[in-house]
């Protein structure tokens, strides 16, 4: 679908840091109990909830990499955990990571994720048509990787109902018994303390990715439930690590906040996207020592720092501030996924996903937005370049 592009990237990364209150080192609720690793020669390994799966604590997010080199090269690195998924680059992203590991011979030597969401929304599909849907978007996947199996499935972003639906459970359980994924998961990016307590109580997922960066200090209900999903032997997996992009002023120290991340002893890994060499040694390096740097200290306790990266924690809390109900978190995704990332197919996927009824189009009309975010995401700023590129 064509959309406007009358906005400049350059328009989309610039901004200006609001004055608010200063997020200090102390703040951020380091897990007291553990000691961090010295920087050594030894790759720093976790295991994955109850399964087998041992993997080094820095792993691949493949989204937004379309040069198979920086796969090749990122497991002659030593990474051996892969994130893909069947949306990515409409497909394509599965295929380059499935043909390098296959002219690698390596498939018994690397963990691969994929996910795809339920086909045909719950309301419009009956429970053979779920289960066959799921069954069939696997096959997809494992055509495209040239596979035949995935170490694990996840469900992305299911609702709630979803989540709970014995059509679902049975295809992700059939998975297993077919032996096409050896564990099953789900990932998501809103309401994520609520999904990882709904998945303990049913009982049969194995792993969950969510995201989790040291912006998400204060959600006390996340850090709860990440650490009860973990005591019940859920794998825990962080995507957003970092938050944003990388290259922009004021932007984050990526080691910093990876470090954060995985003092988190309930993390397994972390799946930072990047896109060429140099990123992939600076996200890898910090997979041989935990200790935090001076310069890494400094960015984590600079005034305004989180009103500077502007992440949307996708807490939901905006959504009744608008009139129209639009789903303001996913807008904003969208717009950290063209402004930070700099992939606009993405973006663009991103945006489709959205229902007709609280979608940009019901922002139209509306010359101000007064949506309020209970953090510092500048809401109105961002709906404004959306409009401005996409209606």
């Amino acid at each position: 679908m064509a959309f406007k592009e009358n906005i400049s990237r350059r328009k989309f990364l610039s901004g200006s840091a609001l004055a608010l209150t200063p997020m200090a080192l102390n703040r951020f609720d380091l897990p007291t109990s553990m000691a961090a690793a010295t920087q050594s020669t030894a790759i720093i390994k976790r295991k994955l909830g109850k399964t087998d799966i041992e993997i080094p604590i820095v792993s691949m997010g493949v989204m937004n990499a379309d040069n198979p080199a920086v796969v090749l090269e990122s497991y002659k690195l030593g990474i051996r955990f892969f994130d893909t998924a069947r949306a990515y680059q409409n497909g394509n992203n599965e295929k380059m990571v499935g043909s390098v590991i296959r002219d690698q011979g390596a498939r018994n030597q690397v963990i691969i994720q994929t996910k795809a969401r339920l086909p045909i929304p719950i309301k419009q599909s009956t429970p053979e048509q779920r289960k066959q849907g799921l069954l069939e978007e696997l096959d997809r996947s494992l055509t495209a990787l040239q596979m035949d199996y995935v170490d694990l499935f996840l469900l992305h972003s299911p609702t709630e109902d979803e989540l709970t639906d014995s059509a679902v459970k049975e295809a992700l359980l059939e998975m297993k018994k077919l032996k096409k994924a050896r564990y099953i998961g789900v990932s998501h990016h809103q309401g994520q303390a609520r999904v990882l307590d709904v998945m303990v109580k049913e009982g049969f997922f194995d792993a969950a990715t969510i995201s989790f960066n040291f912006t998400m200090a204060q959600d006390t209900a996340l850090l709860n439930s990440i650490r009860n999903a973990t005591k019940a032997g859920l794998g825990v997996i962080a995507m957003k690590s970092q938050a944003t992009g990388r290259g922009q002023a004021g932007g984050v120290n990526q080691t910093a906040a990876l470090k954060w991340v995985l003092n988190h002893p309930e993390i397994t890994t972390a799946i930072p996207g990047y896109t060429n060499f140099d990123h992939m040694k600076e996200d890898f390096s910090v997979a041989f020592g935990l200790d935090y740097n001076d310069t890494e200290k400094k960015f984590l306790s600079e005034k305004n720092l989180q009103a500077s990266v502007q992440f949307c924690q996708q807490c939901e809390t905006c959504v009744p501030s608008c009139p129209n109900g639009v789903d303001i978190p996913t807008l904003m995704r969208t717009h950290m996924y063209a402004a930070k990332y700099g992939n606009f197919v993405h973006a663009r996927a991103t945006l489709d996903e959205i229902a007709e009824n609280v979608s940009l189009k019901n922002c139209a009309d509306c010359s101000d937005c007064n949506a309020k975010c209970a953090n510092y995401i500048r809401i109105a700023d961002n709906i404004r370049d959306l409009k401005a590129m996409y209606l």
